[in-house]
């Protein structure tokens, strides 16, 4: 990765090229997205709006893109408490670098991803829990990199059957709970544009053998495959300032969801073990939310809350009150950064 000792001594010329990156990127992305928009948003699959607190949810492909040697986060999400009983939903991941070569940091990852989630009275929720590998490739000068990951899980969904009634007295259940293989792929690609810039991008497929999650006996109620798009860019235009601009897209069966913002990030200190950067942002879930996110970068450590403000037609109802999430990262590294432009994803 390209690094500089002072990003302020980059000319003019520079900062605009990278504006104008960063500008065409990120419309081309929405425009790529925008036949696929509905306006009613929803998914079979659990979200978050601190899409970086848990990247391994849009992608097994980000199983390794952090400083140092294991990554390990923790993510809970309360939504609509105003409304019924709430939609409660806890992601946890656990990422470790098996083996990477100091001179080209081409090498292998292994991570793990557990996420629970409950809702409504009959308690209806489900359990996942995947493994990730992952390998990281450095292509063209350096410059870009590569990473390709599959993933293996096990799912298991189910009910409180307590309170349902049934419409048609011939049907019963033939099972409260379902226990279920999945199977995912993903592929990211990480462009380091010039010392101010660096762009991420990435792709991936959940659920692709869709499984049965049928409680009737059925054979077609399956889990369908998830589709998952994202981008995010850095750009340091200022000595000690970053815009971060991001998107994302879920398509899961006739439904999507596509979130986009943008974050500033404050360095206030570069120094080894003394660490910290300040960032907020807004953030947008098309037809659905407005989200604020606020986060604190100390040492290894990483504290973000983010709060939905609730656009949907549900507003009236829950009084706009959409959902809060919070989230811890620490990441195993030793404390030896250096002021560099950009904080490089990898090294």
């Amino acid at each position: 990765m390209k690094i500089t000792e002072d990003s302020s001594l980059r000319s003019q010329k520079t900062e605009d090229k990278s504006s104008r990156w960063i500008l065409l990127s990120f419309i081309s992305f929405y425009l790529l997205l925008s036949p696929f928009i509905s306006s009613k948003i929803a998914a079979q699959d659990i979200h978050f709006s601190m899409l970086d607190l848990d990247p391994l949810l849009f992608n097994p492909a980000y199983s390794g893109f952090f400083e140092g040697q294991g990554r390990f986060g923790v993510i809970y999400r309360n939504q609509w408490a105003s409304v019924s009983v709430p939609f409660q939903t806890i992601s946890a991941t656990a990422e470790w670098n098996l083996a990477r070569s100091r001179r080209s940091h081409n090498g292998w990852n292994i991570g793990l991803w557990v996420s629970n989630d409950r809702a409504g009275t009959l308690n209806y929720g489900s359990t996942s829990a995947s493994a990730i590998l992952s390998y990281f490739q450095r292509v063209v000068n350096n410059d870009n990199l590569v990473s390709v990951a599959a993933e293996v899980g096990v799912g298991q969904s189910g009910f409180n059957p307590e309170h349902i009634e049934l419409q048609d007295g011939t049907e019963s259940f033939v099972r409260e709970k379902a226990l279920y293989p999945t199977l995912g792929a993903g592929v990211a690609w990480f462009h380091q544009v010039n010392d101010a810039l660096y762009t991420k991008l990435g792709a991936s497929v959940r659920n692709i053998n869709e499984p049965d999650i049928s409680y009737l006996g059925m054979t077609d109620t399956r889990l369908c495959r998830r589709y998952n798009l994202y981008g995010r860019a850095e750009w340091r235009g200022w000595p000690a300032v970053s815009l971060l601009p991001v998107a994302g897209f879920q398509y899961q069966k006739g439904f999507s969801e596509l979130v986009y913002g943008c974050d500033v990030k404050w360095y206030l200190n570069e120094r080894p073990s003394q660490y910290l950067a300040l960032s907020a942002g807004l953030l947008g879930r098309h037809g659905d939310a407005a989200a604020v996110n606020l986060a604190v970068e100390w040492t290894n450590w990483i504290f973000a809350l983010s709060y939905d403000a609730n656009l949907s037609r549900l507003a009236e109802a829950s009084r706009t009150l959409g959902a809060f999430e919070i989230g811890i990262i620490y990441k195993l590294a030793k404390q030896d950064r250096r002021h560099k432009a950009l904080p490089c994803p990898i090294i």
